[in-house]
């Protein structure tokens, strides 16, 4: 029987071939590790949206403020050459116009540097995206913990603790510190009872706010002529037949019975004890028009209505198993970032999942992690 050469040559020759080809083969990301990818970075649309909506917004902005400028030169220099002023005059004009165009012109820079500017975080955020790699996933993963930890702080006010981590983590771009500033301004103004910060912002986002069918605009109009009639005078009855008439004339066609609900408060007046009119006058309407505004708010960016953190540990919470279901584990956390209803959530969406384990509410936990795994 004749006996192979292949198989019966130089074996150490075979070897070393074999493991040469074996170390210069890629490393195989796992399927699983693969789609884990797949399904991040799908929870990471809010990420891109609020910039990209922020980025529209501004690029709108400039071109209104571009086009009513222009129209005004124009019409300046229209009525010039149709009239029969005088030299001294027309002089004037004119360099009134040239005036108003290096005006122009200064606000087109500085929206120019603006859109540069968010143009500049879009690319941060793709790149941030698309850097997500097996290799660098641990660095990738703390990122993502602060940006949530920073959103958490912007819904709460803290934008100066937000800004100095977001600038020690070098994740400004990756943050909408501005945006809530933004926000923050109109939240404030209604809770001092005033409407004109978030009449402007509607003015600002008119036409989306329309797409939408919001009423937003509508409801803080109706709150400005219930602090005319609250006045309870001669005059304040006249100012708000007036305004009414002004600003709440056009929304009949759409909102007529809320309307005629309001409108009936010049003959029930501020002090009526008829509930249906009287919870009309209740300071807590102005607790309505806020939460109504931050809902118009999220919907316009994309935004959740919870913060991220909350999200994600209430979803953590509820995937967490036990591989010991005959023993009753004890976790204790500081109920820190929790609030009380947030706190009956978690613990009910918990208990359904592990009825052996005894929650105690919040975020940080104190477990025996051989037990608990994620």
């Amino acid at each position: 029987m004749e006996i192979d050469s292949a198989t019966n040559g130089n074996s150490d020759a075979v070897m070393t071939e074999s493991s040469a080809t074996i170390t210069s083969s890629p490393v195989v990301v796992p399927a699983s590790r693969s789609n884990q990818f797949t399904e991040s970075l799908k929870l990471e649309h809010q990420l891109l949206r609020v910039p990209f909506e922020h980025y529209k917004k501004t690029i709108r902005t400039n071109h209104r403020s571009f086009e009513k400028e222009v129209s005004t030169v124009v019409n300046g220099v229209g009525e010039l050459a149709d009239s029969d002023w005088s030299k001294d005059v027309t002089v004037s004009r004119l360099t009134s116009l040239v005036t108003r165009l290096q005006g122009l012109k200064r606000k087109l820079e500085e929206g120019s540097n603006v859109e540069n500017l968010q143009a500049q975080r879009c690319r941060a955020r793709i790149d941030h995206l698309d850097s997500v790699d097996v290799e660098n996933i641990t660095e990738w993963n703390n990122t993502k913990l602060k940006r949530i930890l920073v959103d958490y702080m912007l819904r709460m006010s803290y934008f100066e603790t937000a800004t100095k981590l977001s600038e020690s983590s070098n994740i400004l771009d990756l943050v909408d510190i501005d945006i809530f500033r933004e926000a923050k301004k109109v939240i404030d103004a209604l809770k001092n009872r005033e409407v004109a910060s978030a009449l402007a912002w509607c003015a600002d986002n008119k036409t989306r706010l329309k797409k939408s069918k919001s009423k937003f605009e509508f409801q803080l109009r109706l709150q400005e002529f219930i602090e005319l009639v609250r006045v309870d005078t001669a005059e304040s009855y006249q100012k708000a037949i007036q305004y009414a008439r002004k600003h709440l004339a056009s929304w009949g066609a759409t909102h007529m019975n809320e309307l005629q609900h309001v409108l009936a408060t010049l003959a029930f007046k501020s002090t009526t004890e008829c509930l249906k009119y009287k919870v009309l006058f209740e300071p807590q309407q102005w607790d309505v028009l806020v939460d109504q505004f931050k809902k118009e708010f999220c919907k316009l960016y994309g935004m959740t209505m919870e913060p991220l953190l909350n999200i994600y540990l209430q979803a953590g919470l509820s995937a967490l198993k036990t591989p010991y279901p005959s023993n009753s584990i004890k976790f204790d956390v500081f109920n820190c970032l929790f609030s009380a209803s947030e706190n009956k959530v978690a613990e009910s969406n918990f208990s359904k999942r592990h009825p052996n384990v005894i929650f105690t509410g919040g975020l940080r936990l104190y477990l025996d992690m051989s037990q608990i795994w994620f």
